[in-house]
């Protein structure tokens, strides 16, 4: 079977380490932005229901 290429542990530590803070900082600022669109605001129409 091929075997890995020859790589030290703490090398590909720190380099899935390196992935995790990368994802990690990509999703918080995933959740942190919020987009801005126009919001329309309807103006209050009171519904007066007759029963």
């Amino acid at each position: 079977m091929p075997q890995m290429a020859p790589m030290n542990w703490i090398l590909l530590y720190i380099y899935f380490f390196m992935i995790l803070i990368l994802i990690s900082i990509f999703n918080y600022y995933m959740f942190l932005y919020k987009p801005k669109f126009k919001t329309i605001k309807m103006s209050y129409i009171p519904m007066n229901w007759k029963w």
